[in-house]
């Protein structure tokens, strides 16, 4: 077996976009577990239930499972639970047992993400929930999908931090030879548990992705700078703009492109990992064109990455034991992750520190 990335599971993780969660049923599982998620009917709060009746373990994100009112009556015999997962009624008897309760989860929703708190619900503060503001700012526009990968999320984790496989396995769509052959700084802050990663082109060639949506010919500066919150939020901020354009001094940049790509890294299982993803921009906001471009394009990306991590778990499944990885200076975020990831596991119920 690969090795597996262990869970920090005192964490909030990305569940589902805003959008996906209404008067559906919603299936998804997180770190191996299972939830059904909906809205109510009043005022439209996210609510999430383990998925499996207390009775025969019925799924209750599967049909005939059902909603009456904000109450979910399983499919199989019944079985009503309110929005607490507390059982309600049980046919054949007015006794409701008390152990018949599912488990609820802490839910917040910010910027357009439906984050759930998996581990101990005392524990859980909604203020370290990293932001991405840009998801549902005003005079943002943001094209966004979920790939789900059969793969260690920490393989994930690895592939955004490492931007040097753009030039290799994007190449025609966002990769250019200067993204590999730019050396990289990296600053990590281990007490907010975060990772900040910088690749600055200044002369590059301009990748059909941001040539064909901006319409900027000939060669680029191009900065790509990264900061990954663990464990599950990644945030590129990408500036693009003709060579020698410089941002004004007051760090405004009325000639550069900026385009927010945003990933959650949700892992579902062992060797089973959601990979969300956005591309956020400001400029071109109503042309109808350059979205349906940019999200056509970037889910080509993510199917790349998809197909290429989904090998790599399965080639890691067959490698004799001992085997040793080579990094070199590329790696220097990635490795950074992976010391805060187990760090996170280890500490268990120690919080981050927040961020302003």
């Amino acid at each position: 077996m690969p090795h597996m990335t262990a869970f920090a599971r005192n964490q909030w993780y990305v569940a589902a976009y805003s959008h996906e969660v209404g008067r559906e049923l919603l299936g998804r599982t997180i770190l191996g577990e299972t939830l059904v998620l909906y809205r109510t009917e009043e005022d439209g709060t996210p609510v999430v239930l383990h998925d499996r009746c207390v009775h025969r373990r019925y799924p209750l994100s599967e049909a005939p499972t059902r909603l009456d009112g904000d109450r979910i009556v399983c499919g199989y015999h019944g079985f009503t639970y309110d929005t607490t997962g507390t059982c309600v009624y049980v046919p054949g008897q007015k006794r409701v047992p008390r152990t018949a309760r599912v488990a609820s989860y802490p839910v917040v929703e910010q910027d357009s993400l439906i984050w759930v708190w998996i581990g101990d619900p005392a524990l859980a503060d909604p203020q370290t929930i990293p932001r991405a503001r840009h998801l549902d700012s005003p005079g943002w526009v943001t094209v966004r999908g979920m790939e789900p990968i059969d793969c260690d999320y920490g393989l994930l984790v690895d592939n955004l931090l490492d931007l040097s496989h753009e030039t290799y396995l994007h190449g025609g769509y966002i990769g250019t030879p200067e993204v590999a052959e730019t050396p990289i700084t990296t600053e990590v802050d281990e007490g907010a548990g975060i990772v900040r990663v910088s690749r600055h082109m200044d002369d590059a060639d301009c990748p059909p992705f941001y040539a064909k949506s901006t319409g900027i010919e000939g060669r680029i500066t191009r900065w790509q700078d990264i900061e990954y919150h663990a464990p599950c939020l990644y945030l590129l901020h990408s500036r693009i703009a003709p060579v020698g354009v410089l941002p004004e001094p007051d760090g405004s940049d009325p000639n550069g492109f900026h385009t927010e790509i945003t990933y959650a890294i949700t892992p579902s299982g062992d060797g089973k990992v959601y990979d969300f993803w956005a591309v956020s921009r400001d400029w071109a906001t109503d042309d109808a064109e350059v979205t349906e471009f940019l999200r056509g394009n970037n889910h080509t990306v993510v199917m790349q990455d998809v197909t290429a991590l989904n090998l790599l778990q399965k080639t890691l499944g067959t490698e004799r034991t001992g085997y040793q990885e080579l990094s070199i200076n590329i790696d220097t975020g990635g490795l950074a992750a992976r010391r805060i990831l187990a760090r996170l596991v280890e500490e268990g119920d120690k919080p981050l520190e927040k961020v302003q």
